[in-house]
């Protein structure tokens, strides 16, 4: 290995490039910073490459598969309806390497200096940059750490061909014949439809009392109805024990009711949630606190306790969420740059993309009233809408939840076709601290699925139209 002689000055450093990182560097080069943001990875990080948008970019290949056969209802069926998985992969990594060269792009046009290799600090002013010919020193005046986290490896199930984490599960050559997922969180219910939409048999093993547990059960019960349709098995308060692997597939052992059973399939997908990346990059060296679970601790501004060093996304606390990472870094440059900006997670979202699709931002029912509220909850279902019916997708709902005396939007809750995409006038209202009465004054085109949260505003109000 070739070492560096002399230390290259730097004045902003972020360290990892994935939707964090490279929105930080963005917005400190914006903001007049000098930066340099370095990974040893590709340019957009798990997100990018091996999670959200490969991830989705399968669901809709699923999707289109699936709706391929046809619909008796609406008078149309299809014969011989064939995937070609080789071409669906191409054209899910020609989505992927759009979006990465389009990072690069970005980041070289906002003049953020690229640089490829693995991080180590040395202290608060100082890291080394390896790669596997050179090794070079860099000092900085500000920092923001931006490393992401990895699938959480269960010792029973060590990661191989048959035992996959997600990106083996995103990246599998053929459509399994049987598939079994443990974790039935946002990662495995995601990929589980998709895989059950192109006809896997799909097996969830999940140690929780329901799936997608971030979630009202009103939402997953709807998840459910629709997977068990799809010819999906979900067993609840399963723990999986360990899984032996055979010359075509593997067969898993786990407990449920106090008995042993055992599964067999082609794959078994391991999805029971993800570690932070801040044990291998000498943070001990500079004395930034970590959490029993390995987050740094950071304040209001994404400050660690050493002062000119930030940290952002999955390795703080807080839900690992791509646009969570992305909201954090912008703050860290912000404050970097003497700005007062603040983290507020009030109107921040969660979504996940099953079928329904389901979304939840600002507080439930349950938290509101925890919290003190008097609230009131308004409903709307999705089969009283007329876009919904002519999409024939009526299951869901919206539901807002709004204070009883002003009719304050404290949250709200979708399951339903495009809720991620219905979830933002929601995120809105709540991070603008707008009424119900501001929703339904606002004029909804027609006919739009968006008319449903102009519904549920006008429930509230109790004035509804098209519901009695």
């Amino acid at each position: 290995m070739v070492v560096g002689d002399f230390p290259i000055e730097l004045e902003t450093l972020v360290v990892g490039a994935g939707p964090g990182g490279y929105v930080a560097a963005i917005r400190a080069a914006q903001l007049g910073q000098k930066v340099t943001i370095v990974d040893k990875g590709a340019l957009g990080g798990v997100c990018l490459n091996v999670g959200c948008i490969p991830s989705k970019a399968l669901i809709e290949a699923g999707h289109s598969f699936e709706k391929a056969h046809g619909n008796e209802a609406l008078g149309i069926t299809a014969d011989k309806v064939s995937v070609d998985f080789g071409k669906v992969q191409e054209w899910k990594a020609s989505v992927v390497n759009k979006l990465t060269s389009g990072v690069e792009s970005l980041l070289k046009g906002n003049k953020v200096d690229i640089v490829n290799g693995e991080v180590y600090f040395v202290d608060s002013n100082t890291v080394k940059v390896m790669d596997e010919k050179t090794s070079q020193t860099y000092t900085f005046k500000n920092c923001i750490i931006a490393t992401g986290s990895s699938p959480i490896e269960i010792p029973t199930f060590k990661f191989s061909e048959r035992v996959l984490d997600s990106t083996g599960a995103l990246n599998l050559k053929e459509i399994p014949k049987k598939l079994v997922v443990i974790g039935a969180g946002y990662v495995g219910s995601e990929l589980g439809t998709a895989y059950a939409n192109f006809g896997t048999e799909v097996v969830f093993l999940e140690g929780a009392k329901d799936i997608l547990s971030g979630f009202e059960k009103q939402m997953t019960q709807l998840v459910k109805k629709g997977l068990k349709k799809k010819g999906a098995t979900i067993i609840t308060e399963a723990m999986a024990k360990g899984v032996e692997e055979t010359d075509n597939g593997v067969k898993v052992t786990y407990e449920v009711g106090g008995k042993e059973e055992t599964v067999e399939a082609d794959y078994v997908l391991v999805t029971v949630g993800r570690r932070p990346n801040t044990s291998e990059i000498g943070l001990e060296q500079v004395g930034i606190e970590v959490d029993e679970r390995g987050l740094i601790k950071v304040d209001k501004q994404c400050r660690t306790n050493v002062s000119n060093i930030y940290a952002i996304g999955d390795i703080v606390a807080g839900a690992p969420l791509a646009h969570k990472a992305s909201y954090e870094g912008k703050i860290a440059a912000e404050a970097i740059s003497g700005e007062k900006s603040e983290v507020d997670y009030i109107g921040m979202p969660a979504v996940a993309f099953v079928e329904p699709e389901l979304a939840s931002v600002g507080l439930t029912e349950k938290e509101a009233k925890d919290a003190g509220y008097d609230v009131k909850v308004a409903k709307f279902p999705f089969g009283a809408n007329g876009r919904a019916l002519s999409l024939n997708a009526t299951d869901g709902f919206l539901k807002l939840v709004t204070r009883k005396e002003d009719g304050l939007i404290l949250g709200g809750q979708i399951a339903g076709p495009n809720a991620s995409d219905m979830i933002s006038e929601i995120s809105l209202a709540v991070e603008a601290g707008m009424t119900a009465e501001d929703i339904a004054l606002t004029i909804h085109a027609h006919p739009t699925l968006g008319e449903i949260t102009m519904e549920a505003a006008e429930v509230a109000l109790g004035m509804p139209i098209h519901t009695l």
